[in-house]
């Protein structure tokens, strides 16, 4: 199909059904533009990750990560401002220090539930989000890497950190194709669009489709599915990808054709910026549409954001385009 450009126009809100997966900041950053347009969101998200105060609470409490799924619930929290801005919260010292708030509410929740994706749905009624969130899994998983030369990365926090000369080849999940949260299946059947991203490649993204019944559940599903290139290329993950680079390596862990649009950013970083990342080993992701226009859209718009020296999604742009995208489907 052709390439085509972002638009911009105004969009009123809709019933639109929207299941976005991922993880991260790149995830809960669009969510809270997705909730301007349509009450009709369902967060699918990863939970690998054993770093920080997730790594933490995981290994003391023997809960799953809560990091990820905390951002979502703020992001699209419904109430006063204050309290999402509280649920990110983070101690600077003392026993709790790395440690957000809402991170030890579900903690809390947790511990009262009978499992994590019922203290998340627990966390989501006072908060009174737009939408659910999901856990993508109940079980205790490990996400591991797979190098070119065959080496193995063993845990989340250390597959971004990897400094070895070559790339990523692959990753998986121990244990293998673990089964999903109930209502994870059927909000990505029930779908008018489903949305891949933003976030990181191997570390957010592609660990949603590793379990069980979900890249079957998008290979079925009659909506419009987008996959949300990143802004910038990723330190130990993604270093030299372009955005074909990106849409194969989600392929080769699902299956060709998952994406009937990809959505890029083509907006010139600020050199400041550039120079910044690049000594970070990050750079912007080259946008070679051709070679991957024989199965899918590539919209490409500005949707750059710089907010506190960062490299964002603007999530009102983004939101505006995922939801125009899937009213002209239908």
């Amino acid at each position: 199909m052709d390439c085509g450009r972002i638009g911009y126009g105004n969009i009123m809100n809709s019933d639109i059904k929207v299941a976005a997966i991922g993880g991260g900041t790149g995830l809960s950053t669009m969510l809270r533009g997705l909730k301007l347009h349509t009450r009709n969101i369902t967060a699918i998200v990863t939970v690998a990750d054993d770093g920080g105060s997730s790594g933490i609470l995981r290994n003391d409490l023997g809960m799953l990560p809560p990091g990820d799924v905390r951002n979502c619930v703020s992001a699209l929290s419904n109430v006063d401002p204050m309290l999402g801005e509280l649920l990110n919260f983070r101690f600077k010292e003392g026993s709790l220090e790395r440690h957000s708030l809402g991170n030890l509410i579900l903690a809390a929740l947790n511990e009262t539930s009978s499992g994590f994706d019922e203290a998340v749905k627990k966390l989501s009624r006072i908060t009174s989000i737009v939408g659910t969130v999901y856990p993508v899994t109940n079980e205790n998983i490990q996400l591991s890497a797979v190098l070119k030369d065959g080496k193995h990365i063993d845990g989340e926090s250390n597959i971004g950190v990897h400094r070895e000369n070559n790339g990523i080849d692959y990753v998986y999940l121990t244990p293998e194709r673990p089964k999903a949260v109930s209502g994870v299946i059927s909000a990505i059947k029930k779908a008018d669009v489903i949305v891949l991203g933003p976030g990181s490649l191997y570390t957010s993204i592609i660990p949603n489709l590793l379990v069980d019944g979900v890249t079957e559940a998008i290979k079925k599903s009659s909506a419009i599915k987008i996959y949300v290139c990143n802004i910038m290329s990723q330190a130990g993950e993604t270093e030299g990808y372009t955005l074909s680079d990106h849409l194969e390596a989600i392929e080769r862990h699902s299956y060709r054709g998952i994406a009937d649009i990809v959505i890029a950013n083509n907006a010139v970083i600020p050199e400041s910026l550039k120079i910044k990342y690049a000594a970070e080993y990050a750079h912007m992701v080259p946008i070679d549409a051709d070679k991957i226009t024989d199965r899918c859209s590539v919209l490409q718009g500005n949707l750059l954001l710089v907010k506190n020296e960062k490299i964002r999604h603007n999530f009102s742009r983004l939101s505006r385009t995922i939801i125009q995208a899937a009213k002209t489907r239908r």
